[in-house]
């Protein structure tokens, strides 16, 4: 209930969010029935049919991170101060989270049921003279347990995803160190070491605590007691002023640490356009390595982009750069762990268009494009850019007490929306040739 409370509660933009999420699910779940048509219609082909269901994993996969995505933005669930004392912990917080997301998913696999079945003609008549039947098994009639198996695959995942993601977790404690010593057999964790004399200046100050650290009382006879309050004196660092003088505080940490993944991720990008170059040497090239080459470089490009992310946002800085470009190039280094998994996923699903592209082109070794490769290019490209978009509107959640203080003193807005923009041609020049040369290298094998 207090799901449901949330999800009409919600603003425009997180409903419109949410219906994306809807809207890929619909398209899912109706590319999933599709294969069980085509498996009833074709039963001589379980070898093809299975191919068309692993190919469904692409999609599936892109929807779940938009889901996930969209449920990380979502406002309604953000912990905030006093949640707990009324019961919406951390916990509870997640599990509404993931009450939305298998709402919004079987929103839309329900929406998928329903339009398949309206293109069978099970509701109102065959449509479209029947252009559908073949595809579809318009003349057999649908298993219950199959239909349903397919249709809760999406929910079920996407829900799992968004719960295990958002869990709570406990706090990493500071790593514990041996108690010390501190002055005169006191416990303290100082490690700096006591000097030679500090027990006699420590008499002085209590003697007279008024007193300026330099002057220290004589004593009556003046003699060796005031030579070794002199030696004491004279042995001491010239930087001490007292037992009272703080030790002085590191100083902060300000520096960005670059994502750990560039390294590995280039090393898979070369990976995979090597093993597709040695596909391609026989004609026709072999599914099975173009396939695995395909996959070494999506997951070298998810890998690499925080850490090109974070380059670009460090060339943005450099040769005297001025507060317009410092602003921008400081937010995309840290950002670039949140913005450049998605953005890397973009660049491999466009190489990876290009290359089908060139694969089921005209003269190539595959058929045209039909509807159903159509709708999951729409699924997978839709869903990587929705995820993007999603992604840069939790950095600006992120950035929001940043923004208002800039702008309580006095920054204008004019140049928060030039550095905005500055970001978005700074990575759009950098990713732009990068994932046209990939996308080109990869359909090398496949003309």
């Amino acid at each position: 209930m207090l799901a449901l409370r949330l999800t009409r509660a919600a603003r425009p933009a997180v409903q419109l969010r949410r219906l994306l999420v809807a809207a890929a699910s619909a398209g899912t779940g109706f590319l999933l029935l599709s294969c069980l048509g085509h498996a009833l219609n074709h039963p001589e082909a379980a070898g093809a049919a299975a191919l068309r269901l692993a190919w469904c994993a692409v999609p599936l996969a892109a929807t779940v991170y938009l889901a996930l995505a969209v449920a990380r933005t979502d406002p309604g669930t953000r912990p905030r101060p006093g949640l707990s004392a009324v019961g919406l912990g951390p916990a509870r917080l997640m599990a509404v989270s993931a009450l939305t997301t298998a709402l919004s998913c079987t929103l839309g696999s329900l929406l998928a049921l329903l339009v398949f079945l309206h293109l069978r003609g099970d509701l109102t008549g065959m449509p479209f003279d029947g252009a559908a039947a073949d595809v579809l098994a318009a003349d057999r009639a649908l298993p219950l347990p199959a239909t349903l198996t397919l249709l809760a695959l999406l929910p079920a995942t996407a829900t799992t995803v968004v719960a295990l993601a958002l869990r709570p977790r406990d706090p990493v404690p500071p790593p514990r160190t041996g108690r010390g010593f501190g002055r005169f057999g006191a416990y303290g964790g100082s490690p700096k070491k006591e000097t030679f004399g500090t027990a006699g200046r420590f008499r002085g100050r209590a003697a007279d605590p008024k007193a300026p650290a330099a002057a220290h009382p004589h004593p009556a006879d003046g003699g060796a007691a005031g030579a070794m309050d002199a030696d004491d004196n004279a042995s001491a660092p010239p930087t001490a002023t007292g037992p009272e003088a703080p030790a002085p505080a590191p100083a902060p940490d300000t520096g960005v640490q670059p994502p750990a993944g560039l390294p590995w991720g280039v090393a898979l990008v070369t990976a995979g356009l090597a093993v597709q170059a040695y596909a391609g040497r026989s004609v026709p090239a072999p599914s099975l390595a173009v396939l695995v080459g395909w996959l070494l470089t999506a997951t070298g490009l998810v890998l690499a982009a925080p850490g090109l992310t974070h380059l670009c946002g460090r060339l943005l800085q450099s040769t005297r750069p001025g507060a317009l470009r410092l602003l921008a190039g400081r937010v995309l280094m840290a950002e670039a762990a949140r913005i450049g998994r998605p953005l890397g996923v973009v660049c491999a699903v466009a190489s990876a268009g290009y290359a089908m592209t060139a694969l089921y082109g005209g003269g190539g070794p595959a058929p045209a494009f039909g509807p159903l490769s159509a709708l999951g290019a729409l699924v997978v490209a839709g869903s990587t850019l929705a995820t993007l978009l999603t992604a840069a509107v939790e950095a600006r959640q992120c950035r929001a007490d940043t923004i208002a203080a800039l702008l309580r003193l006095g920054a204008p807005a004019v140049v928060l929306r030039a550095a905005a923009a500055l970001r978005a041609v700074a990575l759009l020049a950098l990713f732009g040739p990068l994932t046209l040369g990939i996308a080109a290298l990869s359909a090398l094998p496949l003309t």
